[in-house]
């Protein structure tokens, strides 16, 4: 990777066990901590930063800001942190991981961002504890890797390994709003809901304001990945340095259209790259960023990473999350055996179904895919359970269960990747992670939460953002959108909404990945495209640090073969 944090809970000495220091740009080394930065931006304004005086050192690394501006974010957290301890991540605004060290070894700790953006991973498989931004670097300091069962069943299922879960047992990541210590991981109460009354719509869009001077500071030839949608026309509304805007889409395609028309109302040039193989292909520039918890399928970018010409990157991810209630649970109403979202809260939602939909856990292709595997486990009890056992982790910092669902959500997003993926590649401002921006979320109840408020909000920013719809949103009203999707569909001689990603089944067939990826699977190959891609992801992923040598993967085997 271009840019990789890694460190010890021990001195210089350990850490050469494990790494030679010139594959960082810089090493700090202490007694309690060390650790290894790489990253070509190392010292840009808003992104990773470090410090170093007589008595302690800190790293922040990834996209971070500090209260009033402060030029230097390690140096401000470092400080801050001796006057009010670990209070002062409350303030640390960003996508980061941050690493203190004080002098003292109570005084040593990695930390997540409110909502685990920047993943840590770590293992206590040596004499000292080790953690990194690189799950497959903190892998090869395992003698010994085995395979987790539940992870691994969890990510084909779900898309998404649960909780702190990877698909390596001793292996594990620090969990949503926490610190690592040298002997511990302690839970921190920066991401709680604790719902208010207030004006949502104003509050919202001050803070959005706010949240695009911070990330003002960062370098310039600036770019945004643009879709048709809300989220990332906010960003061409607000970003007034914004040079170019990139779609992944057929030139004719309605998504690739209204990005084009957004681009030429804000003066940014636009480029949509065809889908090709490029668009699926699982290779090293995925792979190994989806790191065995989540599928890279969400990476749709990647194999057009060197024809992007920008420094830093603006995205929405999560922007949906966040402002508009994605996890949020509605009332349906039935229309001909078809569920109809109708943009109303739900009042007794059932909290593991509506997970499950949301993640897009199909029953019809689990079971097809326990059938060609030897993991002898009914699916639906498997990934029913593992839900309810995320349900009751997250609870604590929930006060309703749709506060509960959505903090469930949050903390196992299956999407990341995609921003883990970029920020390897660019400085990357991750709006949703703006500090003021989550506080809104956690204040807001989840009725007010709403596409329509968010729609407000920024209108009171830019009142001609609207000028032109999404394809597939023509009306204000999100339960009149779902009816005319509805009847486009089932009325002849009328088109329906076009999907906003190319068709993957279509191009997984052309480009033959069955035959290229999967040949020596080939009772596999009757799965949804979506499952395979995930085998293919999780194969990669250890073959690329070497593990599949050493984890045994018996449950590719199909069960009438397993025990012939």
């Amino acid at each position: 990777m271009n840019r990789e944090l890694f460190g010890v809970f021990d001195d210089r000495e350990t850490f050469e066990r494990f790494r030679t220091n010139d594959e960082f740009d810089q090493v700090l080394a202490a007694p309690s901590v060390t650790v290894g930065i790489r990253d070509p931006d190392l010292g840009t304004p808003g992104w990773t930063s470090s410090y170093t005086d007589a008595n302690g050192q800190c790293v922040v690394w990834g996209e971070a800001h500090a209260p009033d501006d402060d030029s230097s974010v390690a140096r401000w957290l470092l400080e801050r942190y001796r006057d009010v301890g670990r209070d002062a991540l409350q303030s640390l605004n960003g996508s980061y991981l941050a690493v203190l060290d004080a002098g003292t070894d109570d005084d040593s700790f990695v930390a997540t961002d409110p909502i685990r953006s920047r993943e840590c991973f770590y293992t206590d498989e040596s004499d000292s504890r080790v953690f990194g931004t690189d799950a497959g670097e903190v892998g090869r300091t395992i003698p010994e890797p085995t395979i987790d069962r539940d992870g691994v069943l969890e990510f084909l299922h779900l898309g998404v390994a649960l909780g702190e879960k990877t698909a390596v047992s001793e292996l594990n990541r620090l969990p949503v709003d926490s610190v690592l210590t040298v002997d511990s991981v302690d839970p921190l109460e920066r991401f709680v809901y604790r719902p208010e009354t207030f004006d949502y719509t104003a509050e919202l869009a001050d803070r959005l304001e706010r949240a695009f001077q911070r990330r003002s500071v960062l370098p310039d030839a600036s770019g945004v990945l643009l879709s048709a949608g809300f989220d990332s026309r906010i960003i061409l509304s607000q970003h007034s340095s914004l040079d170019r805007g990139y779609t992944v889409g057929e030139p004719d395609a309605q998504e690739v259209r209204v990005a084009d028309r957004l681009a030429d109302q804000y003066g940014v040039s636009h480029t949509a790259f065809p889908p090709d193989e490029r668009y699926l292909l699982p290779d090293e520039s995925k792979v190994r960023y989806s790191q065995g918890i989540k599928e890279s399928l969400h990476i749709h970018h990647a194999g057009y990473t060197d024809e992007i010409d920008v420094d830093t990157m603006f995205h929405g991810l999560l922007c949906d999350t966040f402002f508009r209630g994605h996890f949020t649970a509605e009332t349906t109403v039935d229309v001909l055996d078809k569920r109809i979202p109708t943009g109303t809260l739900d009042p007794d939602p059932d909290p593991v179904g509506e997970l499950l939909e949301t993640f897009g856990y199909s029953p019809e292709a689990s079971r097809e895919l326990a059938a060609r595997t030897s993991f002898d486990v009914d699916p639906e009890t498997f990934v029913e359970t593992a839900i309810e056992d995320e349900l009751d982790a997250r609870a604590s910092r929930a006060e309703s269960v749709q506060n509960t669902i959505n903090c469930v959500g949050i903390a196992n997003q299956p999407s990341l990747p995609f921003h883990t993926q970029l920020s390897d590649q660019f400085v990357t401002a991750f709006l949703a992670t703006d500090r003021e921006l989550i506080d809104w979320h956690l204040r807001t109840p989840p009725e007010h939460r709403t596409t329509e408020t968010f729609l407000e909000a920024c209108k009171r920013l830019d009142d001609d953002i609207l000028r032109h719809r999404p394809p597939d949103r023509p009306h204000d009203a999100t339960l009149l959108n779902e009816i005319e999707r509805f009847v486009r569909r089932k009325t002849p001689f009328l088109k329906s909404f076009q999907p906003p990603w190319p068709d993957r089944e279509r191009l997984f067939e052309r480009y033959d990945f069955d035959q290229r990826f999967l040949a020596d699977l080939e009772h596999v190959h009757e799965l949804p495209v979506r499952h395979k891609l995930r085998l293919v992801d999780l194969r990669g992923w250890l073959a690329y640090w070497g593990a599949a040598e050493t984890c045994s993967l018996p449950w590719l085997t199909p069960r009438e073969f397993a025990t012939a």
